[in-house]
């Protein structure tokens, strides 16, 4: 199992509390229904723990310093860090992609990117560093011309 708490993450602690919320919400309805009875499952846990939130809160999309529209986040945990919900088979690139827009379009620091959909819970810790790790590594591959990892 993984390590829920990894200090080398801004609010760690948080996320890892969130994550063993969703570890409960799975080991109880296991798979198969849709998001938002996870959502709503989810919301009861995180209550019962204590922890302070906002369910499906419209946030401004910002790009360059100009609200440009607005999202629903599923949630929003103690003004700071974002959760996106899933209810798929397998997350794949593009969910990740998607949550770590969000991260950057509500400028937050830090995600959680969970999945109910799967046979075991899936999830990724997001971070804006993480974005900005992977537009480098982008970056020089692209400069490199190699499509080897």
């Amino acid at each position: 199992m993984k390590e829920l708490v990894n200090e080398n993450y801004k609010h760690s602690e948080l996320t890892g509390k969130i994550i063993g919320c969703a570890m409960k919400v799975h080991a109880t309805l296991g798979n198969g229904f849709q998001e938002v009875i996870y959502q709503r499952a989810l919301a009861i846990e995180l209550q019962e723990a204590g922890i302070g939130f906002q369910r499906e809160l419209e946030m401004p999309v910002m790009y360059k310093e100009q609200q440009i529209g607005t999202r629903w986040v599923d949630f929003l945990v103690e003004d700071g860090v974002m959760i996106e919900l899933k209810a798929l088979v397998n997350l794949e690139d593009v969910h990740l992609a998607q949550a770590l827009n969000y991260l950057e379009a509500y400028r937050l620091e830090t995600g959680l990117l969970i999945n109910f959909g799967s046979k075991s819970l899936q999830f990724k810790r997001l971070t804006m560093e993480h974005k900005l790790k992977n537009q480098r590594n982008q970056s020089i591959k692209k400069i490199s011309g190699s499509d080897n990892e």
